[in-house]
Parts: C-alpha cells; structure tokens; sequence
C-alpha cells in the first residue's frame, strides 16, 4: 500500500513572478492526511484559502492560475510540478503576493527546497487515479490524450513541433515521472518564448523585468545571449508544465498522456476530464452511484413536481460556489405531445428552467435553516445554441456570481456532450418559504 506523504518541516522560496515581475514569497508547510494541496493568500486582509483541484482554475493565457470568489493566485504549474515529481500529497503553500515567484523561470528551486527538507508518510492510503478510459482533447491540430497503460505510474510523451522554426524545430521526448528522472531530466528546463512573442509580452506590460538571460528567448538561430541545458530543453519545460497542470486532477495519475502541440489550454481541459471521471469513480466505489444527490434527496429539496422537475440527480457540489446536474431528456416527456408532433424538440423555456432548478439546489445549502426559497426573478444574456431532442443528457452547470440576503445571482449553462446548448445569467429572489 502507497501512503501519502507530506514535508517534514517549513520551507521557502522567494523572488519575482514569471509575468508580473512582483516579488513574492512561498512558504510551504506540512498538512495533515487526506487535506491535499492548499494555497494560501496570506497578503490580503483576510487569508483565502485554495485547493488545488481543476474545480479552481481560471482561465489564462500561457499559465495557470487558480481562482476562489474575486481572489486568485498566478503561475501555480511549476511549483506544482515539484510538489508531483516528489510525491507530496499534502501540503499547505502560503504565498505573499499575487503570483508565485519563478527564480531561474525553471522549477529546479521549487523541487531543491522541497527535497532538501524531505518527507514524511502519514499511514494512509494514498488517492490514485488510473486512467482506465481514453480521453481526448483536440484544437486544430493540436491534441492531447489520456490513456490506460500498464505501467504502474505516469508516463508521458510529448512531440513538439515547431517545424516552421529553425531555433526549436520538432522535438519528441518520452518520459517516466519518478523523482530521479524529473531532477535529472525536467526541473532544470526553462520557460521558453520566441523573440517575436517576448516582444509582444512586453509591450503589453508583462515580463518587462525578465530579459534573454533569465529565459530562452529564441530567435531563427536558438536562444539569444544564452544557452540551451539540453538540447530539447523545449520540449522537456512542456512536460513540466503538463506535470504540474495534472497535479490539479487531485491525486496522483496513473496510467499514459501524449501530446502533440499542447499547451496550457488543452492541458486544464483534459485535467476537469480526468477530475470529473476521478470523483464519480470514487462515488461509485462508495455508494453505488454517482449522484451526490438523487431525486429522493431533490424531491425534498425543491418544490417542483412531476411534470414540472427537471433535475434528476447533482454528481458535483463545490460548496456555494458550483454545482453540475443532470437532466435525462426521454421522449415520454409530456412537452414532446406537442412540441412539436413529429419533430420533437424540448421548448428552450424548459432548458432554462432546468438550469434555474439545478441553481436552486446550489443555493438551498445556504438556505436551508433560513427558511427563504430562491425564486426566479430575471434572465440576462439567454441563448439558446442547439436543439435539445429525445435521448440527450443535459449536463446543467450553475456558478454563484453573488449572493445577498435578498437576492442572488448565478451564471448558468446547459451542455449536451462538448456542445454548448445554453447559457445564461439568472437572477432571484430570496422570499419566506410560507408566502410562495
């Protein structure tokens, strides 16, 4: 049995954000069984607290950030890079600023302090997740896959293609993730930018503080006024930013991932993949379902009735903030009689609905002991993408924007498979259960 693992004793690591050039401070701290990796906002009033899990991210360009409520934290992939390579299960990372700093703008610092003060079991088992399914992720002619493999821990390869581009070319690299293998191989490759792309940054205010000393700025003929530490240093700092996007599925991954062209993008949307497919793994192993919540357990929440719910069961709850529903669409639907008779199609009111219902359920935690009920008030910015038919499963999402003691406000959208079916911003009313 693999037991998880924590550091011994604190740890530190300081210097100036890979993007924004502000100096920052990491403080890493032992945390106890089962707590995962946490970041922690220590610079602001009130201290915010951050899992890393994909449910967190937000979206970026070129990095990865984490985000709770109007609080985020920047550039987390290369110390999470580290915390991976060593094993480190749980942990908690204070940071005094914005984003994490990037010294050398490799992770070598990061897996060097870590190491240095080692690391301890804590007598539970450790979470896996062993990719059983294929997943793929495609983007014009980038693409990324997560696949079984007999091997037991991760295995990686990347093909980077830069053909157009004398300075880089194509690169292939095949890797093992073993702490060995990502101190010798990975953790001393940089960050890397074509001179035309340095340039851009910098005229939109970002990395003014680095220059082509501090990372591989590459022009036709390689790096300018530098050098590379391997001769795929490129492709090698790829594997580490996928490395450190992949700690995000919230327990070690076991099992295949190859990349063509990938970049961060792509990366953070096969790790919700494989997060989503941990967590209902992991629900079904517990209880037989996947559903955090059943329609007996619905039923007692919100006051719709048949023909009138439109939520058959949540499989994903994130405190106030999140929640995703499902909504199984059968042509036994009473809608279908006339909506229209020989073209089924379910009205986009309904869909809407659906997304308010699921919204309700978010909302009735907080609720519950206040004796208020969320009641539908206004939509903004509706849109109906595609027809909803008979045999499709809406996937309904609804994200808190704000909430007040009178009033609350979600963003919602409806998915069916990777198509977007409809979105909207819904808005309600919070009123005493016994006048509804």
């Amino acid at each position: 049995m693999k037991l998880q693992k924590t550091i011994k004793s604190e740890a530190k690591v300081s210097g100036k954000g890979l993007f924004g050039g502000k100096e920052a401070k990491v403080t890493f701290r032992p945390a106890c069984a089962d707590s995962g990796v946490v970041f922690v906002r220590t610079d602001i009033a009130e201290p915010v607290r951050i899992k890393a899990v994909a449910t967190n991210l937000a979206e970026r360009s070129r990095r990865t950030t984490l985000k709770k409520g109007s609080v985020s934290i920047e550039t987390v992939e290369h110390c999470l890079a580290a915390v991976t390579a060593l094993g480190i299960d749980n942990l908690i990372i204070e940071i005094d600023g914005l984003e994490l700093p990037a010294p050398d703008c490799s992770c070598a610092e990061y897996f060097k302090a870590l190491k240095r003060i080692g690391l301890v079991e804590q007598g539970v088992s450790r979470k896996e997740f062993a990719i059983r399914e294929p997943i793929s992720i495609t983007a014009g002619d980038a693409s990324i896959y997560a696949l079984p493999h007999s091997d037991d821990g991760l295995n990686i390869t990347f093909d980077l293609d830069y053909g157009g581009h004398t300075g880089i070319g194509r690169q292939i690299y095949g890797f093992r993730l073993t702490p060995e293998n990502f101190e010798n191989h990975l953790a001393p490759a940089r960050t890397f930018l074509l001179e035309a792309e340095a340039k851009q940054f910098q005229s939109r205010g970002m990395g003014t503080h680095l220059g082509p000393r501090d990372l591989l700025v590459i022009n036709s003929d390689g790096p300018i006024k530098n050098s590379f530490r391997f001769p795929n240093e490129c492709v090698r700092h790829k594997i580490v930013d996928l490395i450190g996007d992949l700690a995000l599925v919230g327990r070690a991954v076991r099992g295949r991932v190859v990349a063509y062209k990938a970049g961060h993008s792509l990366n953070q949307q096969l790790v919700r993949k494989l997060y989503e497919a941990a967590e209902q793994r992991e629900r079904i192993e517990k209880s037989g379902t996947d559903a955090l919540l059943d329609i007996r357990q619905i039923a007692k929440i919100l006051p719709h009735r048949y023909p009138f719910l439109l939520v058959d069961k949540v499989v994903e709850v994130d405190g106030e903030r999140r929640i995703k529903g499902i909504k199984n669409v059968s042509f036994n639907e009473q809608f279908f009689q006339g909506h229209f008779p020989g073209t089924p199609i379910m009205p986009g009111v309904l869909v809407v609905e659906a997304m308010a219902q699921v919204s309700g359920l978010l909302f009735a935690q907080k609720l519950e002991h206040t004796g208020k009920l969320a009641v539908l008030l206004g939509m903004d910015g509706v849109k109906l993408r595609k027809a909803v038919v008979p045999g499709d499963q809406l996937i309904l999402t609804s994200e808190t924007v704000r909430m007040k003691k009178r009033g609350a406000q979600c963003r919602c959208k409806t998915m069916v498979g990777e198509a977007v079916v409809a979105e909207a911003l819904i808005k309600f009313m919070l009123v005493d259960e016994e006048r509804v």
